[in-house]
């Protein structure tokens, strides 16, 4: 592949252009906000519309937010698939419900277009510094054809399934992720009532069995997807008829949470 195509310049996309072009790759992007549009352009991205996007790239990067914007991508007229060459990939970045992906790669398959799903994990300083984990949803020769495309931003590759399965394993991924982040956050407020040094007490809980991601990167991550994030795999849990109350609980919390930007001295709760 030589033209790769990325929709949705943002927090993720953004960095994902300078690793590509990078990479040797001709990177065309579609971007609707005129502030971000400079910085496609110093990243090595060239700007161009939707429809000529979809017709010169190879493989089409999409992060966009939400289902309801992915599915207008591709399935409103004049959307990517009446546009893009036959055999071309459509890797959706973007947190999705699977049923949605599956719903999509079997509404592209006439078009002669493959559609997985390519979600990524570790956030945006994995993505600055081009060390994400891709989870990959699809057959795998499309995998094999995507993978040194999601090698230029990920230091970490897996084929998890068939379509769909890359926005299982991200919601997995965020259901632990956020269900750390609660425990820690509440584990540190206890420490604090009884004077600990919380400092010193986070330093020393990284090198014992209470290690967790949330709590190595305390104070850097954003919980502005963390509701959306749990509204999935609510749905997902209801879908396939299993209990999980914990995640339930974890969704309330993180509600609590998300206005108080996660700070070293904030433990209150």
């Amino acid at each position: 592949m030589q033209t790769i195509g990325l929709i949705g310049a943002g927090r993720m996309g953004m960095p994902i252009i300078g690793h590509l072009s990078r990479a040797g790759f001709r990177v065309l992007v579609s971007e609707r906000n005129p502030e971000r549009q400079p910085d496609v352009a110093a990243r090595g991205g060239e700007l161009v519309e939707s429809p000529v996007l979809a017709a010169e790239s190879e493989a089409i990067l999409v992060c966009v937010g939400y289902d309801k914007e992915v599915r207008e991508l591709l399935q409103t007229p004049g959307g990517l698939l009446e546009s893009a060459r036959s055999g071309a990939i459509i890797a959706v970045l973007s947190t999705i419900h699977p049923k949605t992906m599956q719903e999509l790669a079997q509404y592209a398959a006439p078009y002669g277009v493959h559609v997985v799903d390519s979600t990524v994990c570790r956030g945006g300083r994995a993505a600055d510094e081009g060390t994400l984990l891709s989870f990959v949803g699809g057959a795998a020769d499309v995998v094999d054809r995507l993978t040194p495309v999601l090698r230029a931003y990920s230091s970490d590759v897996v084929h998890s399934g068939g379509v769909g399965t890359a926005q299982v394993s991200k919601a997995a991924n965020n259901l632990i992720l956020w269900a750390c982040l609660v425990a820690s956050h509440e584990g540190l407020a206890l420490a604090q009532r009884y004077e600990v040094n919380v400092d010193a007490l986070r330093a020393a809980l990284m090198t014992s069995s209470a290690a967790n991601g949330a709590l190595g990167n305390w104070g850097q991550q954003s919980m502005a997807w963390a509701q959306d994030d749990m509204a999935i795999v609510a749905d997902m849990a209801e879908d396939c008829g299993i209990s999980l109350p914990q995640s339930g609980v974890v969704r309330e919390v993180c509600r609590t949470l998300k206005p108080r930007r996660y700070q070293l001295d904030k433990y209150g709760v």
